[in-house]
């Protein structure tokens, strides 16, 4: 009973473990582009169980203490908490951290470079048109990436 709560390294270094892994990996998924959990294909998936996996060592060291797991979500729940409240706060770190929209379409015209560059499939593209009630490309007056990775699309008779 007293392995539970007996830590191989001293607390903090749970801490400081937390938050580098953490910033790397926020870091890496801000980099990766701008998909959303429901937009995940299976391969993104086997990818985000895969990095859980590889830095569950980072995080946790040799320690299998029931103490050290609790500090690391504590740390991290923390994190992620401080991470939406600064990015509520700041302008400036919301875009750094969670980017701009970006544009994919005006005026009936589809960048494709643009949706090339943001990996999203024109398939992807004609299903947020048709959910926007587009019956062609000429009726779309704008579309968005959003940073949240959803397709907004904006109809010229939506004005």
């Amino acid at each position: 009973m007293d392995d539970l709560f007996k830590l191989s390294m001293p607390w903090w270094m749970f801490v400081v473990r937390a938050v580098v892994v953490y910033l790397v990996i926020l870091v890496f998924v801000r980099l990766s582009g701008k998909r959303t959990v429901g937009q995940f294909t299976a391969f993104d998936t086997i990818l985000l169980v895969l990095i859980g996996t590889a830095v569950q060592n980072s995080l946790i060291g040799d320690d299998i203490s029931l103490l050290g797991g609790l500090i690391l979500a504590t740390t991290l729940i923390g994190l992620n908490y401080a991470v939406a409240a600064i990015t509520t706060h700041s302008h400036k770190a919301a875009q750094l951290i969670e980017g701009a929209p970006v544009l994919l379409a005006r005026d009936g015209e589809i960048f494709d470079t643009v949706l090339r560059r943001e990996q999203i499939g024109k398939e992807d593209f004609a299903e947020a048109c048709r959910r926007a009630g587009c019956r062609g490309q000429h009726e779309i007056e704008l579309a968005f990436l959003e940073t949240h990775g959803h397709i907004n699309v904006l109809r010229k008779d939506d004005r």
